[in-house]
């Protein structure tokens, strides 16, 4: 099985060299062997050796939009079969579907959406609120790499240059003309969310290494590095990949996750129990999750937001909220809104 996580960590080593960074204290500082990362039956490097990864190669390179430049350069042939499935799409919304579907393969700092509207359709990257937390300058790198990545991944596969609409994300006004270069956007607007509108004549813009039988074989080799990436996880993490991945639908039954996963409910129950956990805890987590992203976008009133995440009354979804977070949604965005203005960054 190809494990994605070394092969974005040997890209981003290689990438750095290309940037006169030293490999032996690179790979030094990041506390990573370099024969381990080549070895196909090495474990992954661990969460806290990627993290100083990123943070070791930004400082040595003396770039500090190193992530940005990382996924202006990576070429889609870098991610393998997954890459490849990509690149033999028939179109850019199908290639995008099917980088969304499999973004887990990647990274589990965040997970990706695609929503079209008749107009436009929006990329949407989601991110793991502990890694914002936990690590704000790698998580950074990281959103950086994975949009710019995102929209340059298919440069010189199809005839158009695309080009957004509007971007989203957390920016300082000093570096904004780089930003709207590399995203070939000059309607950037700060934010603590990270998405991307694009005009909806990109969707079906035909991409020319297209191969539909070449396509279907690839599908089912991802599907199949898919279905064995799963078979490692535990149920909760699972269920927790799959609440994220279809958030845009809400957040459904016990009933209709244990269908989807083919096990009766109160066996879903047992097995939640053996890991400690319950599915409402799980839940209550996802739902405290996309609460903060839905109202940090500032896209949806409080009503929609809380009917999107399955709350019958208004006054349901106050009480949750205040219990996550000791404070009202309306109070919330408030803050939030007045802390998030033009030039003002969420990482000083």
């Amino acid at each position: 099985m190809q494990d994605y996580q070394k092969r974005l960590a040997l890209n981003l080593l290689a990438y750095a060299v290309q940037k006169n960074v030293d490999l032996a204290e690179l790979c030094s500082r990041s506390g990573i062997e370099l024969t381990e990362l080549r070895s196909e039956s090495s474990p992954s490097p661990t969460t806290q050796q990627i993290n100083a990864l990123w943070l070791a190669a930004t400082e040595l390179s003396n770039d500090s939009l190193f992530g940005l430049h990382f996924g202006e350069s990576l070429q889609v042939s870098a991610l393998g079969v997954v890459g490849e499935l990509i690149r033999h799409s028939r179109t850019i919304g199908e290639a995008l579907t099917h980088a969304a579907a499999f973004s887990h393969l990647i990274t589990d700092l965040l997970t990706m959406e695609v929503a079209r509207s008749e107009k436009s359709f929006t990329i949407r990257f989601i991110p793991s609120t502990v890694a914002r937390r936990e690590s704000p300058l790698m998580f950074r790198q990281v959103m950086d790499f994975f949009m710019a990545f995102t929209l340059h991944e298919v440069d010189g596969l199809i005839l158009k240059k695309i080009q957004p609409r509007t971007a989203k994300f957390s920016v300082e006004s000093t570096e904004l003309a780089e930003y709207e270069r590399v995203l070939r956007c000059q309607s950037i607007q700060n934010a603590s969310i990270y998405e991307m509108e694009l005009d909806s004549q990109f969707w079906d813009e035909p991409i020319l290494a297209a191969d539909y039988d070449l396509q279907a074989v690839l599908l089912r080799k991802v599907s199949a590095l898919d279905e064995a990436y799963t078979n490692t996880k535990s149920l909760s993490e699972r269920i927790n990949n799959f609440l994220l991945a279809n958030a845009y639908l809400g957040v459904p039954t016990l009933d209709a996750i244990a269908a989807n996963l083919n096990v009766s409910s109160r066996s879903l129950q047992r097995k939640l129990q053996e890991e400690g956990v319950t599915y409402q805890q799980l839940t209550d987590s996802i739902r405290k999750s996309l609460a903060l992203h839905y109202l940090q976008a500032g896209q949806y009133p409080v009503k929609e937001v809380s009917y999107i995440l399955g709350y019958n009354e208004l006054s349901a979804f106050n009480r949750a909220f205040r219990r996550w977070t000791g404070t009202t949604p309306v109070s919330y965005r408030k803050q939030y809104a007045g802390a998030i203005q033009p030039g003002a960054s969420i990482y000083s």
